[in-house]
């Protein structure tokens, strides 16, 4: 399907932005005063709404505001989320739209069947459409994060992440990507996607990096305008944003892909003209493509919140570009603007924001919205041109004539919609085309007529597969039961193996039954999403050499070693590429894990060139590390050469034997890691365990067994799974003592906080106190919280191991400061308690998540 080139004005400026290999040339950091946050809309691409003028819409958008009152538009400009709002809520508030957010979905689950996500849908749908008592029947939207298929729908086809189909380098792909995942959105009664991320990463430290197809903004044009229109339909056809499509969010606007030291939600420290060539690169087309909505990223711009950035939402983005849909902040994002809080944020509408994502907050931000409205601090004419622009999407989604979500065709045939044999094999299709070879001494491709192994961890492993925002926003807590219809690496490889007449043995630690002709060792980075994934560098796993010494152990015996690499960026890998025979970069490739055996296999039967079916198509949409602390964009400034370049991808035809390469990581690899305060038992490094008795005094544990001064707290060392890998405490005498963790600096967890984290301690309960037990944070004189939990302890087994979560929130509400911890875990209680603790970290994962009495603040 023919897509709608970039302007000539829009490929100059990309082309001064990228180098031919898609390196950047211009610094993407600048200390100078042309970084200040000052904006020349004059100096941004003009735009044109492509839509053309539609008199009855806009007279029946006219009509239905003179009827509306304000409370009826103010509805219309939050949004909340399906975990905090009700359909009754819908009906009283007159909410104009819901959201299924990371770990929300019907039920009270954090996913859904397509039944379920249906009746939900027309339970909200219901309540909107109510006119009793004189209200007025605006149906409301239901948005969701689909960004690799409807990945909160079970047994639906989930496609490689953004970061592998950049390697795959087929805009066409991507279209027919964007139709299959609208049917299923369809089909289950959902109208409207938070995708396609139009970010342009420049540190692979970022946490959210692989939700961007590449760091060349050229890349990301391209892709822009197929993935809207494969959501929405093609402009000027029957077929936009009709019943089996949906509409479209470009995100996140603008500059989230830039921000200083790849930190989430952080500062993107840039000049203008970066900010605009670069960062801002997809959305023109995507605006050409009709995009309905533009969500606003959580970023700063030099020091500028995003969401209070008049400049560059109402100049640039409304006006230069011509933006004629609704503009949607993110999630409590408004929040975080100067002046502002999640409940109270005139600021952000009257920089031209038309509707905040509220989530949790909603309720308090209507009741204050209403009254900043009617006392003129938010302009009646900025109400009513939000109100307008989210009335027009309505009507041109034909919401008003839809009827009931689950009565659209896709929804009454979802059973042969979701995860049909079609959808699947493009899905599949797409995993073949992401895989990038960096390495290949001949092992590949590999005679099904063998004997293989298939271990590592990733190797049966759905969910790992597939990365973040997978059923959960962490996509973590899943099994391959999970995932109905889905194919693991190592299902692919058998069934292919079997139908060629080999075998295929799995053993994720590499010990065999059978000594194999090859092995398959698939590793790689576990689920994460968002700052939960951000990294202080590039290094894998640093501490931890696992994943490696299986590597070694088998290339050691004499077996040739592919190694198949399961990752959301670009790391450094020398060292485990050196120990391979073949290295494939897999990325994150979703459900379809067959797609890997078609290429790494000859064919089995028939007629081939040298028995290949599928040969290596991807190339590097990020360039490779070449030591764990280089960043190769800004290396590349500097010129520095990257490990492997953007766009490198090798094929069979290829001399493919890499290396040897340098095993320098240029840093130190230790375990540190971010989130990680209390690990096999010992404090994580940088951080100090300090024991503080009933009299006050207060000692670090340098050694195990010790004591408080007056014995009324010890510590010892056991095994739980390795050697001396947990520590008991014992309480005893009169009063409180108090074991906490001391960070080495203090710690900034608001954005964990407020993206719902827990202080997760894997603990076994061997006796409670009666004096009572608090769990806290400390961050200094008046600003620590704690919160009691004795209560709940004793309810919970004893003698077992869990992990039990305690909301971030609670000690926020107890009154700690988030943004400066000092101990980001105290642990308090009196004569008789014992527990044993093994770690401590931030996570979203538990056995038991306690709730949140609060202590008092101190």
């Amino acid at each position: 399907m023919p897509l709608s080139p970039p302007s000539p004005l829009s490929l100059r400026r990309l082309f001064l932005a990228v180098s031919l290999a898609g390196v950047l040339l211009m610094p993407i950091h600048s200390a100078s005063a042309d970084a200040a946050a000052t904006v020349h809309p004059e100096q941004w691409p003009q735009g044109h709404w492509p839509l053309p003028p539609d008199p009855a819409l806009e007279a029946r958008v006219k009509a239905l505001l003179a009827k509306m009152s304000v409370e009826d538009k103010v509805g219309q400009m939050i949004q909340a989320d399906i975990k905090y709002v009700t359909p009754d809520d819908v009906r009283q508030y007159r909410l104009g739209s819901i959201l299924a957010g990371g770990n929300s979905g019907p039920d009270g689950g954090q996913y859904g069947t397509a039944a379920q996500w249906q009746k939900l849908s027309d339970a909200f749908y219901r309540a909107s459409m109510d006119t009793s008592g004189g209200r007025l029947a605006i149906p409301v939207l239901f948005g969701i994060d689909a960004v690799h298929g409807h990945n909160n729908l079970v047994g639906s086809t989930l496609f490689p992440q953004n970061v592998g189909l950049g390697a795959t380098r087929d805009a066409q792909l991507i279209h027919a990507i964007g139709e299959v995942t609208a049917r299923e959105l369809r089909a289950s009664g959902i109208n409207w996607t938070f995708a396609p991320t139009l970010t342009v990463p420049q540190d692979g430290r970022w946490g959210r990096a692989y939700e961007g197809y590449s760091q060349n903004p050229a890349l990301v044009a391209q892709y822009a305008g197929a993935i809207v229109e494969g959501l929405e339909g093609k402009l000027g056809t029957p077929h936009y944003l009709d019943a089996h499509h949906v509409i479209a969010t470009a995100k996140h606007f603008v500059g989230d892909g830039g921000t200083r030291d790849g930190k989430d939600q952080g500062d993107a420290e840039v000049s203008e003209a970066v900010l605009r060539d670069v960062h801002a690169a997809g959305y023109p087309p995507a605006i050409r493509a009709g995009v309905q909505v533009v969500m606003v990223s959580f970023s700063s711009w030099n020091g500028v919140k995003m969401a209070g950035n008049k400049a560059l939402i109402t100049d640039v983005l409304k006006g230069r570009m011509d933006f004629g849909g609704i503009v949607l902040g993110d999630w409590n994002a408004h929040g975080q603007v100067p002046g502002c809080t999640n409940e109270d944020c005139p600021v952000a509408y009257n920089a031209g924001l038309d509707m905040l994502e509220a989530p949790d907050s909603w309720k308090g931000l209507y009741k204050n919205t209403l009254a900043e409205v009617k006392s003129g601090v938010i302009p009646m004419s900025r109400v009513d041109d939000a109100v307008t622009r989210i009335l027009r999407v309505k009507m041109r989604l034909g919401m008003f004539e839809a009827g009931l979500p689950s009565g659209n065709p896709l929804a009454v045939d979802s059973a042969n919609v979701v995860g049909s044999p079609a959808h699947r094999a493009l899905a599949r299709r797409a995993v073949r085309e992401s895989l990038v070879l960096l390495k290949n001494d001949g092992v590949l491709p590999i005679d099904p007529r063998k004997h293989v192994l298939v271990a590592g961890d990733g190797a049966d492993n759905i969910s790992k597969q597939n990365g973040g925002w997978t059923l959960t926003w962490q996509g973590t807590g899943l099994t391959n039961a999970n995932f109905p219809g889905a194919t693991s690496i190592f299902d692919g490889i058998s069934a292919q193996m079997k139908a060629a007449g080999g075998t295929a043995e799995l053993s994720p630690d590499g010990n065999y039954k059978q000594r194999p002709d090859v092995a398959i060792v698939v590793f790689g980075e576990d689920p994460y999403a968002e700052f939960q994934g951000d990294l202080p560098n590039l290094a894998y796993r640093p501490g931890n050499d696992h994943d490696l010494d299986l590597l070694r152990r088998l290339r050691g015996q004499g077996i040739p070693v592919v190694a198949v690499f399961l990752t959301g960026r670009p790391l450094w890998m020398n060292r485990e590429i050196n120990a391979s025979d073949a290295f494939v970069v897999a990325w994150l490739p979703g459900s379809e894990g067959e797609g890997i055996a078609d290429v790494l296999l000859r064919a089995r039967g028939g007629i081939a060139h040298d028995g290949i079916v599928h040969d290596f198509r991807g190339k590097l949409a990020y360039a490779w590390p070449r030591t764990a602390a280089q960043i190769p964009v800004a290396a590349a400034q500097r010129g520095e050469q990257p490990q492997f370049p953007y766009g490198f991808g090798l094929t069979y035809a290829d001399r493919g034997d890499t290396g040897p390469l340098s095993e320098d990581a240029g840093i130190e690899l230790s375990s540190a890691r971010a989130g990680v305060y209390f690990i096999h038992g010992k404090p994580a490094q940088g951080f100090a365990l300090r024991l503080t008795g009933t009299d006050g005094a207060a000692a670090n544990v340098t050694a195990t067994p010790a004591a408080t001064k007056d014995g009324s707290l010890r510590i010892t060392s056991f095994d739980y799974k390795a050697q001396e890998d947990a520590r008991s405490l014992g309480w005893a005498g009169k009063g409180t003592a108090r074991a906490a963790l001391v960070a080495p600096t203090p710690l900034d967890v608001e954005r964990e906080t407020n993206g719902d984290m827990l202080l997760v301690t894997t603990l076994r309960i061997d006796a409670v106190s009666p004096t009572g037990t608090t769990i806290g944070v400390g961050c200094g004189s008046g600003c620590s919280g704690e919160v009691s939990i004795g209560r709940q302890l004793a309810s919970l087994p004893h003698g077992q191991w869990l992990r039990v979560g305690v909301p971030l929130k609670c000690f926020r509400e107890a009154g700690a400061d988030m943004t400066r911890l000092q101990q980001p875990f105290e642990w308090s209680s009196g004569t008789g308690e014992r527990i044993a603790i093994t770690d401590v970290s931030l996570g979203t994962v538990a056995d038991q998540t306690l709730a949140c009495p609060a202590a008092g603040g101190n």
